[in-house]
C-alpha cells in the first residue's frame, strides 16, 4: 500500500522537533497535522490573508509540517468560515501552536504512562492528538471556550481515529474532572483556582502567565496550593478570553488622551523599544506593575513611539528618532516609563533579571508568589 503523502513531511517534522529516542517522536511522526489545519491566516503586508490548504496541497503540506504556529482565527472569524480571498484585520484568537512548543510544554509536565491529562485550549486539536498518540485516549481531556473549535477538533480527531474527551467550557471556571497533569496552551492572569482544585495530590500544572513569556511549572502541595519554579526557557501564548474576541486594548480605550501632553515630561535614559518583543523586560514589567499593556509605532522617518497603559488610567508615551533619547510624557498615579527604565537599569547593571528559573509558591486561590534572594513579586487577585 502506498503511504499517504503527508507521512514523509510528518517524519521530517518529528526529526526536527524531537530526538528519535524521545517518546514524542512517534506521536509527531504518526499525527497528520494538516487534517487539523485545513485553512489558516497568513500575515500579509497590512491584513491577514486566507490560506486554503485543499486548493494548494503543496503549500498545505509545507505549512502544516513546518515548525511554526498557524493562526486559525482572527477576532471572531475562523479561517474555516472565511470566503475565498477574504482578508481579516484584528488580533489572533486561536491557532495551531508550533509543534516544538506543544511538545516543550508536555515535557515540562513530565507526563507518565498512567497519567490523566487535561489539555487547556483545544485550538485546532493537534495537541490533543499528540497526547492521544502518547497515552490511551481515555486518559486525555481537552477543553476550549469556543464550541466551534471543540466541535471541529472532535470531528478531525475522529477522522484520524482518536476519541479523547472534548468539551466546550470556560477553563477558568469549574473543570470536568480531576487530573494528574494540567497543561495550558493559553496564558492566564490570575491563575484559576479551579485548576488547583482539579489537580490530584502530587499532580503537576504547566502554564504561562499573561503578558509574560514565563512558564510556570508547579506541583500540588498538601494545603491545596502548589510549589515549583518558572522554567529556564520561555513561551508566548494568547491570553484567555470570555467572548468571541478580546476587548479593546487599554490604549484604544483611552483614545486621544495618549497623544496629548502628559502631566510629567522628561527625557528618557534609554532608546524607545517595542516592549512586547523584549520578552525578559516585558515579563519583569508585568511582575513589577501587573496589568500594564503596551503599544508601539514606527514611522518611515525612523520616529519610534511606545506607549504603556495601566487599568488605573496611568499612561506613558516615549518618542524619539531612531536610537535617540526619547521625550517621555506620563500621566496618572503611576510613572510607567520610570518603572520600565528601572528594570532596564537593573538588566544592564546585574546582567539579568529574575524572570526564568525563579522559585514560586501558589496559594489555593491561585495567587502566584515569586521570590529570588531579596526580590519578590506577586501575581494574583
Amino acid at each position: 500500500m502506498t503511504k499517504p503523502a503527508w507521512e514523509p513531511h510528518a517524519r521530517k517534522l518529528a526529526d526536527q522537533v524531537a530526538h528519535p529516542a524521545s517518546r514524542w517522536h512517534g506521536p509527531l511522526t504518526t499525527t497528520p497535522r494538516h487534517v487539523f489545519v485545513p485553512c489558516w491566516w497568513a500575515r500579509g503586508k497590512q491584513e491577514w490573508e486566507l490560506s486554503d490548504g485543499p486548493t494548494d496541497p503543496d503549500t498545505w503540506m509545507r505549512a502544516a509540517y513546518c515548525d511554526r504556529t498557524l493562526v486559525t482565527r482572527i477576532g471572531a472569524l475562523h479561517a474555516d468560515h472565511a470566503a475565498p480571498h477574504q482578508a481579516a484585520d484584528g488580533l489572533p484568537t486561536s491557532s495551531s501552536t508550533l509543534p516544538s512548543l506543544v511538545v516543550q510544554m508536555y515535557r515540562h509536565a513530565l507526563i507518565g504512562d498512567a497519567h490523566e491529562v487535561l489539555d487547556v485550549a483545544t485550538g485546532s486539536g493537534y495537541g490533543a492528538a499528540l497526547l492521544c498518540r502518547r497515552l490511551p485516549e481515555r486518559q486525555v481531556t481537552t477543553v476550549d471556550i469556543d464550541r466551534y473549535l471543540t466541535d471541529a477538533a472532535a470531528q478531525r480527531l475522529d477522522r484520524v481515529g482518536l476519541h479523547p474527551r472534548v468539551e466546550a467550557r470556560d477553563a477558568t471556571g469549574p473543570l470536568p474532572g480531576t487530573y494528574d497533569r494540567i497543561v495550558s496552551m493559553v496564558s492566564v492572569s490570575p491563575l484559576p483556582a479551579s485548576w488547583l482544585a482539579a489537580l490530584r495530590p502530587g499532580g503537576r500544572l504547566v502554564t504561562t502567565l499573561a503578558r509574560t513569556s514565563v512558564i510556570v511549572v508547579a506541583d500540588k502541595t498538601d494545603d491545596g496550593g502548589a510549589v515549583g519554579m518558572t522554567a529556564r526557557d520561555w513561551a508566548g501564548f494568547m491570553a484567555t478570553r470570555d467572548s468571541d474576541d478580546y476587548p479593546p486594548s487599554l490604549y484604544t480605550q483611552l483614545g486621544d488622551q495618549v497623544h496629548e501632553p502628559g502631566e510629567h515630561v522628561s527625557t528618557g535614559r534609554y532608546p524607545v523599544l517595542r516592549v512586547d518583543d523584549a520578552w525578559e523586560l516585558r515579563s519583569m514589567l508585568e511582575f513589577t506593575v501587573p496589568g500594564t499593556e503596551s503599544a508601539y509605532q514606527e514611522g518611515p522617518d525612523g520616529q519610534r513611539t511606545a506607549w504603556l497603559v495601566h487599568p488605573d488610567g496611568s499612561w506613558a508615551r516615549a518618542c524619539a528618532h531612531h536610537f535617540d533619547n526619547p521625550t517621555v510624557h506620563q500621566t496618572g498615579p503611576r510613572r510607567l516609563w520610570d518603572a520600565l527604565e528601572r528594570i532596564r537599569t537593573r538588566l544592564n547593571t546585574a546582567g539579568g533579571l529574575p524572570v526564568y528559573g525563579v522559585p514560586l509558591t501558589i496559594t489555593p486561590d491561585g495567587t502566584v508568589h515569586l521570590k529570588r534572594g531579596n526580590w519578590a513579586a506577586t501575581i494574583g487577585r
